[in-house]
């Protein structure tokens, strides 16, 4: 989240503070937006850049239910199957459930791995283990690891100037955040629903505060009193150093005003999408990785059904089949899928046996994630789970294995390590392998 000049804002501790080019946590820190791009740039220097990739993912909070989704069970008992029918899809021998007709329509865009599994029935371990690549204990409320958007802005950067690395839309799911790498590596967050707004809080200059006002030199490095400025040989802008700015540009520039304001898109594009808060946030989401955000984190939350999964399902998936339909078909048609990878999953699947609420309980033993573009493999189905979607049977896969291969996309060799708080050496991914029918 942006805050670029002056006022007081409250944040989730209740704390007010005062900021000027502020991100996010970082100002309860005394960051400045230039001192982040400059510890992104340090960061950069630990790795190469060969791609401009970019991902999009659409994390599902609380655990979609895998067998009314992308691995139904039709032969199974009425009490594991449930009530949805699998439909056929543009790839003979791959179904999906019928409230996906328009995901079915471009299955050969798209592909499912079917026999994801971790071992934590807990939401924290869970959430966390698919955010970072890593378990971590029940009790825990923050990041132990860094976030793979995290590590993406650390390691990466934006791929164009004037854009932040990594977004969440339309806030920051679960264990987003950055650990140890330092709080300018969080995510910038919306905090909005963007069926109503897109605009990160405060990028525009607030009352009383002109373009040309902030554009002063004198007056915007008398308000940088944070900075440790550099003087180039030239004394370019006044002793104003580059990581500066960057800063500046992001805040006077066209580029991220532009991405985020939805109200340019074309109205007839944005219903395609869906008026929904999936479908605006699939939309924005292409707008930024099209601009040159890095990252994007798309949270969908609401999907622990411990009761009348079917019935809330029904409201559910609609919108978000037409909203990841649309996303990749749009990806493709801008010619963005070989430089996108879409993934949508959740922290795990649900219970094969429906419960006496009608609903399904947590279940760590198998889940289902869907990706699309990054250059992979499409038109897929990866690994199978046994009859009633209970444990994987064929290519039992963990997250980790996921998240490397999404590392792979990027460029970033997960071999890489960083110092914790405690100074010891902490690699982006302990575990894992590509999954190498994908690559």
């Amino acid at each position: 989240m942006l805050d670029i000049f002056g006022g007081r804002y409250g944040t989730c501790d209740g704390a007010s503070r005062r900021s000027f080019l502020r991100v996010g946590a970082m100002g309860a820190l005394g960051l400045t937006l230039p001192d982040l791009l400059r510890f992104r740039a340090d960061g950069a220097g630990t790795g190469d850049k060969p791609k401009d990739t970019a991902v999009i993912q659409i994390f599902l909070g609380g655990g979609p239910t895998h067998l009314d989704t992308y691995d139904l069970k039709p032969n199974a008992p009425k009490e594991f199957r449930g009530e949805f029918k699998p439909i056929a899809t543009n790839v003979p021998g791959i179904e999906l459930c019928e409230l996906f007709p328009e995901q079915a329509k471009v299955m050969d865009k798209m592909a499912i791995v079917r026999s994801l599994h971790h071992s934590s029935s807990d939401h924290n371990v869970g959430s966390h283990w698919v955010m970072t690549g890593f378990s971590s204990s029940p009790q825990t409320r923050g990041n132990e690891r860094p976030s793979v958007g995290s590590i993406v802005a650390k390691m990466r950067g934006a791929n164009r100037s004037g854009l932040p690395p990594y977004v969440a839309v339309p806030n920051s799911p679960p264990f987003a955040q950055s650990a140890y790498l330092g709080p300018g590596y969080n995510p910038f967050s919306l905090n909005g629903n963007p069926m109503n707004s897109a605009k990160v809080r405060n990028l525009d200059p607030p009352s009383g505060m002109t373009l040309d006002r902030l554009g002063d030199r004198r007056y915007l490095l008398s308000k940088l009193d944070r900075l440790n400025r550099h003087k180039d040989a030239a004394g370019a802008m006044e002793g104003m150093d580059h990581f500066t700015a960057e800063a500046y540009e992001m805040i006077t520039g066209p580029n991220a005003r532009r991405a985020f304001d939805l109200s340019t898109e074309d109205p007839k594009v944005r219903d395609r999408y869906g008026m929904t808060q999936i479908g605006q946030s699939c939309l924005l989401a292409r707008r930024l990785v099209e601009a040159g955000v890095t990252f994007v984190s798309i949270s969908e939350g609401n999907w622990d059904h411990h009761g009348q999964v079917f019935q809330n399902c029904r409201r559910q998936l609609p919108p978000l089949d037409t909203a990841i339909a649309m996303l990749v078909s749009d990806l493709y048609d801008r010619g963005l899928s070989d430089r996108v990878l879409v993934l949508v999953w959740g922290e795990f699947g649900r219970t094969p046996r429906i419960n006496g609420a009608g609903g399904r309980d947590h279940w760590p033993g198998a889940m289902s994630a869907l990706v699309a573009g990054g250059g992979l493999k499409m038109g897929q189905v990866i690994g199978a789970t046994n009859s009633k979607a209970e444990y994987p049977t064929e290519r039992a896969l963990l997250p980790e294995d996921l998240i490397r291969t999404v590392y792979h996309v990027l460029g970033i060799d997960p071999s890489q390590a960083f110092l914790n708080e405690a100074g010891r050496p902490m690699h982006i991914l302990n575990l894992g392998r590509t999954i190498g029918e994908l690559v």
